[in-house]
C-alpha cells in the first residue's frame, strides 16, 4: 500500500462475541469451513499482539494505520494504537454505544453512509458532533460491487454542504474510476478496498482494486493536486506561445494570381497561414483597395502589396 501511494492502511476489527450473534446471515455464503457467520468472524480474529504488530508495521512503513471497530470491545482493543481517527462502517449508523465509546477518546470519528436515508445521516452527524469530536462523512452505497450508475458522486457535496464537514467516497466498485472522479471533484478523503489480484478468494475481491489500480488514483491525485495549484492566465499563455501562434493562425492571401491595379473583391482573398501577415480578421479593411503589384496565391498578402 505505502509502494502504491496510499497514505494510510486501514483494517476491519471483529470480536465475535462481541458483535455478532448465531443469528447473523453470511452476506455471500463464501465459507466452507465455518457453519454461521459468528464461527467465520470468530476464526479471522486477531489477538491484541497481532493488532500492536500490524500497527507498527503500518507506522514503519510510512503509513497512518486505521481499523473500523464493529464494537465496543473493539474500540478497546484498538485505543492506544496510535490511530489519530476511528471509521465507522455503514452498518453501524445505529450503534451509538459504539459512537460513544470512540468519542470518549476524543479522536474524530469518520462515518460511512451506504444504507443511510438522508434523516439518517443526519441524525448520526448531530448525535456525533453532540458527543463533542470532529466529523468526516463518506458517501457510499453498500452494493459488491457497485455499479457505476450507483457510485453517487453528487453526495459528496450534499454531505459536505449539509453538514459543513470533510466529505470523500468509501468505493467498492472494484474500479479505478470513481474514485478518480470523486478527486477531481474535491472530495477530502478516498477509501477503497484493495487486493493483490482479482482472481483470488473472496466476498470483497470483486469490489477491490489491485495495487496497479490503486497506484493509478495515487497518481491521479497528485496530477490533480498539481493542477489545482497552478491556475492559468491566458493573457500570460498567449505572450508565451507567441511562435506558436504565428505558426497555427492565418494571414490574408490572395485566391488566385492577380494583376497590379485589381480592386480587391472579397472573393479573391482568403485565410492561408502562416499568421506571420496581415491578420485574417482584417479582411474588410482590404476590400475594396487596389492593388499597387502583381501578387500570387502562394505567398502571403503584404502591407506593400496595396494602396
Amino acid at each position: 500500500a505505502a509502494e502504491a501511494g496510499a497514505d494510510a492502511i486501514k483494517f476491519q476489527t471483529h470480536i465475535a462475541a462481541a458483535e455478532s450473534t448465531l443469528d447473523e446471515e453470511f452476506r455471500v455464503k463464501f465459507s466452507k469451513q465455518d457453519a454461521t457467520r459468528y464461527d467465520y468472524w470468530h476464526r479471522m480474529e486477531f489477538s491484541p499482539e497481532q493488532w500492536v504488530g500490524l500497527a507498527d508495521h503500518a507506522k514503519e512503513k510510512g503509513l497512518i494505520f486505521l481499523s473500523s471497530a464493529f464494537s465496543v470491545a473493539a474500540v478497546d482493543l484498538l485505543d492506544g494504537l496510535g490511530h489519530p481517527a476511528w471509521k465507522i462502517g455503514s452498518g453501524e449508523y445505529k450503534s451509538t454505544d459504539l459512537m460513544a465509546a470512540m468519542a470518549a477518546t476524543g479522536k474524530p470519528i469518520l462515518l460511512s453512509t451506504g444504507m443511510s436515508r438522508w434523516a439518517e445521516i443526519a441524525e448520526s452527524a448531530v448525535g456525533i458532533r453532540a458527543l463533542g469530536v470532529d466529523l468526516g462523512l463518506f458517501q457510499c452505497t453498500s452494493r459488491y460491487p457497485t455499479p457505476l450508475d450507483q457510485v453517487g458522486l453528487n453526495v459528496i457535496d450534499k454531505l459536505r454542504a449539509a453538514h459543513d464537514c470533510p466529505a470523500g467516497l468509501s468505493d467498492h466498485s472494484g474500479s479505478p474510476y470513481p474514485a478518480l472522479a470523486a478527486l477531481a471533484r474535491g472530495a477530502d478523503m478516498i477509501e477503497v478496498h484493495v487486493t493483490f489480484d482479482k482472481r483470488l478468494f473472496g466476498p470483497d475481491v470483486p469490489a477491490s482494486l489491485t495495487f496497479e489500480e490503486f497506484r493509478q488514483v495515487a497518481d491521479g491525485r497528485a496530477a490533480f493536486a498539481t493542477m489545482d495549484a497552478h491556475p492559468v492566465d491566458k493573457d500570460v499563455v498567449a505572450d508565451e506561445l507567441g511562435t506558436m501562434r504565428g505558426l497555427f493562425t492565418k494571414s490574408l492571401a490572395p485566391t488566385r494570381a492577380l494583376a497590379k491595379g485589381t480592386v480587391l473583391a472579397a472573393d479573391m482573398l482568403t485565410a492561408k497561414k502562416p499568421g506571420t501577415g496581415i491578420s485574417a480578421t482584417r479582411m474588410d479593411e482590404y476590400i475594396g483597395r487596389t492593388l499597387a503589384d502583381d501578387v500570387q496565391p502562394d505567398r502571403l498578402l503584404r502591407p506593400d502589396d496595396v494602396k
